[in-house]
């Protein structure tokens, strides 16, 4: 972490200061200062390696350098289109690093998964598993059930994306129409010895969530995919339905015998990178409050409803003391407004961070003393190039300006354009790890009506 002294000030500096706290974040959920004293011994046999993730490149970096350079290290580990950090000089690869793509998954994700699953099954006895996982690993991780196939995915992974589900239940049907997610890589590595290494993107931290939960077993059931699926009018082939419904297509459960002596490790989650920002604050001289890590919602709601709080300090009354920070994680969803396309108009472009920052920036409505920042810790916004945006109190004038109305970014989910007009966009590039989303509001001195 930076030292609160290299802070840019927050009196004169307000924007760089929020960024410089979420570039704390970041730097808290770095595999290679996290992944040290969990690496178990070096087994009889092979070290295969097998994961997926948008902090998979930087996982396998680090593993490799703190792996052993005499003892035995293969595998196979996905990551996004351009998540493959530099290799640091000097250090060997050993295990096979490819690419495919995310949000919506690819043939690149379905031929590296098939390669992955086969290789889970060579596994014996004497082998050691070591599985590298993070958010992202869902789509990356893509081979479908019997019945579907990769256009069928893609086509069920969009209809989730837009639905503005949570991603519980996202990735409870994702895990009931895989042959890899919900516990059957673990299962397939069977009898090998099995350590899960595990980054939480997702509110609660639950390991069955993350990545859909690949190597872990699966408490959730056919009937509630199901119940996600209609309720969401997601159509699949009728053979898939009656799958579902027989329970053919049911995951590992808590208890199988293929899970016996599987070790997770939790490395990294949104509620330690929060609180690393808060500390930092506070050590720059700022009251700081964490709100939550798990937040979820309608992203533009999320929004109103921090702005609300920020105001309230700002205004003297609440519960926050100015100058304050007000901190919060977690994964709120945007849905896609369908009325854009019945009414023929341009899709919008953008994703949860910046909605969010639409939402709050109308509720704030260029409140004096407040400023914002709202990024993904992956460094990607949705599928755009910004990792979010921030909120100033010239945030509207200067969209405006830019020839960007509120109203209608808002409408047409245009997060993207809407921060590109304003000159507010927050473009990181990738970060090489994923721990949510990360959101900080500053309210400086208080100015009571």
């Amino acid at each position: 972490m930076a030292p609160a002294t290299s802070l840019p000030d927050y009196n004169t500096h307000p924007t760089a200061f929020l960024t410089a706290l979420f570039d704390v974040a970041v730097a808290r959920a770095q595999p290679a200062d996290n992944m040290q004293g969990v690496l178990p011994p070096v087994p009889v046999g092979k070290t295969l390696v097998l994961g997926a993730g948008k902090a998979a490149g930087a996982m396998v970096h680090a593993l490799e350098a703190m792996w052993p350079a005499d003892a035995p290290l293969s595998g196979l580990v996905i990551t996004r289109y351009g998540h493959i950090p530099p290799r640091p000089a000097g250090l060997v690869q050993r295990i096979e690093l490819l690419e495919a793509a995310h949000p919506v998954p690819d043939q690149a994700g379905m031929d590296a998964a098939t390669r992955m699953l086969a290789l889970a099954q060579t596994a014996g006895a004497d082998d050691l598993v070591i599985c590298l996982v993070s958010g992202g690993g869902s789509s990356l991780l893509t081979l479908p059930c019997e019945g579907l196939n990769l256009g069928d995915k893609q086509r069920i992974n969009a209809a989730l994306l837009n639905s503005g589900a949570g991603i519980a239940d996202m990735n409870c049907v994702r895990k009931h129409l895989s042959r890899i997610k919900g516990g059957r890589l673990g299962a397939a590595c069977a009898p090998a010895h099995v350590v899960t290494i595990t980054i939480s993107d997702v509110p609660g931290d639950d390991v069955g969530v993350i990545a859909s939960g690949p190597t872990v077993p699966d408490d959730s059931t056919c009937a509630q995919a199901l119940a996600v699926l209609r309720r969401l009018d997601i159509e699949l082939p009728q053979p898939v339905w009656e799958a579902l419904e027989s329970g053919a297509l049911e995951t590992p459960k808590p208890g199988d015998s293929c899970f016996a002596g599987h070790l997770v490790h939790l490395i990294a989650t949104p509620l330690q990178s929060l609180q690393a920002a808060a500390q930092a604050a506070r050590a720059a001289g700022v009251h700081t409050y964490v709100l939550a890590d798990d937040m979820e919602g309608e992203s533009r709601c999320v929004g109103q409803v921090h702005a609300s709080m920020a105001k309230a300090a700002a205004l003297g009354v609440g519960a926050f003391e100015t100058p304050c920070v007000i901190l919060s994680g977690g994964e709120t969803t945007v849905t896609i407004n369908k009325a854009v396309k019945a009414r023929g108009l341009v899709r919008g472009r953008g994703g949860r961070a910046a909605e969010f920052c639409m939402g709050l920036a109308q509720a704030l409505d260029g409140a004096p003393t407040i400023w914002a920042l709202a990024a993904d810790t992956d460094g990607i916004d949705g599928v755009e190039s910004n990792a979010g945006a921030v909120v100033t109190p010239t945030t509207l004038a200067a969209a405006s300006q830019g020839g960007a109305d509120l109203a209608d970014c808002l409408f047409r989910n245009d997060s993207y354009g809407y921060f590109s007009a304003a000159k507010g966009l927050v473009v990181t590039g990738p970060t090489h790890t994923n721990v949510n989303d990360f959101r900080a509001i500053l309210v400086l001195a208080a100015h009571p009506q």
